[in-house]
């Protein structure tokens, strides 16, 4: 099989040695750069989707240190995505890049698995999580029965609240997964009523009915089986635009109990407490990666956070953790402000196979962290009127936008793209473009990548339809432009589910429990159930 020269800075491995390399138990960071409808349609078991058009701006957050060892694939076509991103990756100080030969197209043939749909270890750590500690669950159609007789049972959502608003089981209250170790007891006050843990589909229904029966709440706990998926499967009714949730003040006099009870379950699963001292001394280490998570709601990060820390709501970070890390054998060290709700997500990340611990000052230590950064290019910005006068004159117009936001309304005229493809546009050089972006960042990347095509005059504009019809540009729309071939940005299997389609959402289910069957022994030995 031909494969074109290994990027500058990188050298090519083959499957079998990276196979080896993802369980020799050394760091390393397998980076799917493709775009994310093509990571979620296939990928490998460990990959984290660092798409190659977000490479830069996602890249320090994911992988910090500049000598880790980096992994980069693509699908081994002619896109050459990959060879694209080491050379990106070399530029930016990233010194230790390989690049996978042949891509997934090669693993697969070697005889290696891959996998559709996204946050793959984490929900295969559910479903075997289920298997190991018989979580109790309850169907559908005999929660609704039980809400019609009145039963006494309350329904806790553990999805943040921008999910629970687009559909919930009715009378359910919003309490992330994240959060139930602190706000659980005020929303259940009596020990016999009936608590029911829901999420979209399996995952976080298990792991919060789980976190509740692990903390030794003596109320009667299940999942709901498949979630609002299962729900709406039986034909029963789901609410839209729910805005019930948990109430933000915890009394000060039962936070000691709260978190010496979080504190006993951590000790159970073996999770570290470690102090200011050692977390800085592991800050200062060029030989390991060490992540700060913290796991408050995002009210209280956005009132100020530990320097270099990134926003990973505790129910998220077990639910996709490689939307946060992608560095496999890093140190994490997760922490809230009252040690409540870190040790428990600790206790969950412990099993998943991380070495993660617990901040005992929490967001009051006093850390020096010198975070690394990228400076992002600087772009000409444009005004929605200043669009206007460039098409007028001339200029090409490139819509860098989600390709469904592009199909829904776009500029006439303007020609949908994506970075790792502007290629193929073919632009002039000798006419200005205007990027249309909905990130600034994005656009700045991507003008990068325009400028070492040959066209220098480029110019971003961050609008809206909205603004752009206001300033006198027409719009249009075209629900099959991009086809869906086209749109490598968007995954259809997982998003059609959620839109009124049932056989999406038997394939998603269907998919979800099947992972756990896909999964080979060095991947199921990654995970560290308890013994017994």
């Amino acid at each position: 099989m031909m494969h074109s020269t290994p990027a500058p800075g990188a050298a090519d491995i083959g499957s079998h040695t990276l196979k080896q390399w993802l369980h020799d138990g050394r760091e390393i960071a397998l980076l799917d750069v493709r775009e994310h409808g093509q990571y979620g349609e296939s990928h490998l078991f460990y990959a984290a989707p660092v798409p190659y058009s977000r490479l830069e701006i996602d890249i320090v957050r994911l992988a910090p240190r500049r000598d880790v060892r980096v992994v980069v694939y693509d699908d081994g076509g002619s896109d050459r995505t990959a060879e694209r991103a080491a050379r990106a990756l070399a530029k930016l100080g990233y010194r230790r890049v390989h690049r996978l030969a042949g891509g997934i197209a090669q693993w697969q043939q070697d005889g290696y698995a891959a996998f559709a749909g996204v946050n793959v270890p984490s929900k295969t750590f559910g479903e075997l999580a289920e298997e190991v500690f018989h979580t109790p669950r309850i169907g559908a159609r005999e929660l609704a029965e039980r809400q019609r007789r009145g039963d006494d049972l309350i329904v806790l959502d553990g999805r943040p609240f921008t999910e629970y608003q687009k559909m919930s089981i009715p009378g359910g209250i919003c309490c992330p997964n994240g959060e139930l170790a602190l706000r659980a007891h005020t929303l259940v006050k009596d020990p016999g009523t009936t608590i029911v843990v829901n999420c979209a589909g399996r995952t976080r229904s298990i792991i919060g009915a789980q976190t509740l029966i692990n903390l030794g709440v003596p109320n009667p706990v299940y999942a709901l089986e498949n979630g609002t998926q299962g729900w709406y499967l039986e034909d029963l009714q789901l609410e839209h635009g729910a805005s019930r949730r948990y109430d933000d003040g915890v009394a000060p006099d039962e936070l000691p109990t709260l978190a010496a009870r979080s504190a006993q379950l951590a000790e159970r699963h073996g999770v570290p407490m470690v102090d200011v001292g050692a977390v800085q001394a592991w800050l200062r280490d060029e030989t390991r990666s060490t992540f700060l998570c913290d796991v408050r709601s995002a009210e209280e990060f956005a009132q100020g956070s530990l320097p270099g820390a990134q926003h990973t709501p505790g129910g998220q970070l077990v639910q996709a953790t490689d939307q946060y890390l992608a560095v496999r054998g890093a140190r994490i060290v997760v922490f809230d402000a009252e040690g409540v709700r870190a040790p428990v997500v600790a206790s969950w990340l412990r099993q998943m196979g991380w070495d993660a611990c617990v901040l005992k000052e929490g967001v009051r230590a006093e850390l020096r962290n010198d975070a690394p950064a990228i400076d992002t290019p600087i772009v000409p910005a444009l005004s929605d009127a200043g669009v206007a006068a460039a098409l007028a004159q001339g200029a090409q117009a490139v819509d860098l936008r989600p390709g469904m936001r592009y199909r829904a309304s776009h500029i006439v005229g303007a020609r949908w793209s994506i970075r790792p493809r502007l290629d193929r546009l073919a632009l002039d050089p000798a006419r200005p473009v205007v990027l249309l972006a909905e990130d600034a960042a994005i656009a700045a990347w991507a003008m990068e990548d325009l400028t070492a095509l040959g066209v220098t005059d480029v110019k971003v504009n961050t609008g809206t339809p909205a603004g752009w019809a206001a300033a006198g540009i027409a719009l249009e729309s075209t629900p099959a432009v991009p086809t869906d071939t086209e749109c490598i940005d968007y995954l259809f299997f997982v998003h059609d589910r959620h839109d009124g389609n049932k056989a999406a959402a038997r394939q998603y289910l269907s998919w979800e429990t099947n992972l756990v069957k896909q999964i080979d022994e060095r991947e199921l030995a990654g995970y560290r159930f308890p013994a017994g």
